[in-house]
C-alpha cells in the first residue's frame, strides 16, 4: 500500500476552524487516518477526494455531526460547541424541504429558528430570488432550489459556510450564477468549505484546497501552488490519427485518451519543430496547461466522479 505523507500544520493566528490529527474509525475499519490542517478566516477552502477517500466523514466531524474516534475540531481555538452552532451555516447535498410553502414561507421558518436572523428581503437578494419569492418550493428548477438552500445556510448570518457539492446536477450556465453567489459571500469576509466534484469550480472558487485519499491528507495549498509543484509541463492534444506511427515512437511521455493523444512537453517551440520532423501532423493540435484534474488523477488514480 502506497504510503501517504502526513500533514500538520501549525497553528495560524487567524485560523477560524482548526482540525488536529482527526481519526474516525468504525470497527476495524479506519476511515479517516490522522487529518490535521487549518483554515484562514475569509477563505474559500476546499476539501477533495475520490469517493471513499474519507472526504465525507472528515467534513461531518468538522460540522459537527459525527464525533471523532480521536483528534479535535477547534472553532476559533475552542471546541465545538453553543458558539459554533450559532456562526456556522450548511447546506447539504440533498435536504428535503416541506411541501405547499412557497420560498417566502420557507425562509420565514427557518428564520424564526434564531434570534436574530438575517431579514428575508436581505436574503433574496443576496440569492437572487426575488422573482420565485411566492412560488411553491416543488415548482423551484434545479439552480433555483439551490439558491434557496444557499438562503437557508445562511439565514443566521453565518461566519463559516459549509457547502458540500452544492452545483451537482446543475447545467453549466447555473452552476456559474452559483459561483458568482459564492464569490459575494466570500466578498463579505466569510468563511467558506467547499467540498465539490467538479474541478473546474474548485480552481476558480478556492483560495486554499486540500486533497485526501485513504483517509489520509496528500496534498495542501492553494490551485497555483499546487499545479508549480507537481508539474512543469504542457499538454499538446492531437487526434490520434495525426501520428504517423505508434504512440510509444515519440520523443515525448504520451497518454491515448481513446481517439485522441496527450503529449507532455516542457518547451513548446522546441516540441513542435520535434513533432514535425516526426511525421505528425499539426494542424488540429491543441496545447492546454496542466489543470487539477491532472494532479488528482496523478495523486489518486481515479477521476473525482470514481
Amino acid at each position: 500500500m502506497q504510503a501517504f505523507p502526513v500533514y500538520r500544520l501549525p497553528r495560524l493566528m487567524s485560523a477560524v476552524l482548526e482540525v488536529r490529527d482527526l481519526v474516525k474509525t468504525y470497527g476495524d475499519f479506519t476511515a479517516v487516518n490522522g487529518i490535521s490542517f487549518a483554515i484562514e478566516e475569509g477563505r474559500c477552502f476546499g476539501l477533495l477526494g475520490p469517493n471513499g477517500a474519507g472526504k465525507t466523514t472528515t467534513i461531518e466531524m468538522m460540522e459537527g455531526i459525527k464525533r471523532p474516534t480521536t483528534g479535535q475540531v477547534l472553532y476559533r481555538g475552542e471546541p465545538l460547541g453553543k458558539r459554533f452552532s450559532n456562526e456556522a451555516g450548511i447546506q447539504f447535498q440533498s435536504t428535503a424541504l416541506q411541501d405547499f410553502l412557497t420560498v417566502r414561507d420557507t425562509l420565514r421558518f427557518f428564520s424564526e429558528l434564531y434570534p436574530n436572523p438575517v431579514p428575508i428581503p436581505d436574503l433574496l437578494v443576496a440569492c437572487s430570488l426575488e422573482d420565485v419569492i411566492e412560488r411553491d418550493t416543488r415548482r423551484l428548477s434545479g439552480g433555483q432550489r439551490q439558491r434557496l438552500l444557499l438562503a437557508i445556510a445562511l439565514v443566521n448570518d453565518p461566519e463559516v459556510i459549509f457547502l458540500d457539492e452544492p452545483t451537482t446536477g446543475l447545467d453549466p450556465q447555473a452552476r456559474r450564477n452559483f459561483w458568482e453567489l459564492i464569490n459575494g459571500i466570500k466578498a463579505r469576509g466569510k468563511t467558506i468549505v467547499l467540498t465539490t466534484h467538479y474541478m473546474e469550480e474548485a480552481e476558480r472558487l478556492c483560495d486554499e484546497l486540500v486533497i485526501v485519499d485513504q483517509g489520509r491528507l496528500i496534498a495542501q495549498g492553494t490551485p497555483d501552488q499546487l499545479l508549480a509543484d507537481y508539474f512543469g509541463d504542457l499538454v499538446f492534444r492531437l487526434p490520434a490519427d495525426a501520428l504517423p506511427g505508434a504512440v510509444d515512437s515519440l520523443p515525448y511521455p504520451t497518454q491515448l485518451d481513446q481517439d485522441r493523444v496527450e503529449i507532455f512537453v516542457e518547451d513548446a517551440s522546441v516540441a513542435m519543430d520535434v513533432l514535425r520532423r516526426e511525421g505528425v501532423n499539426l494542424e488540429r493540435l491543441q496545447i492546454r496547461e496542466r489543470t487539477l484534474e491532472d494532479l488528482f488523477l496523478q495523486l489518486t488514480g481515479h477521476s473525482l466522479r470514481n
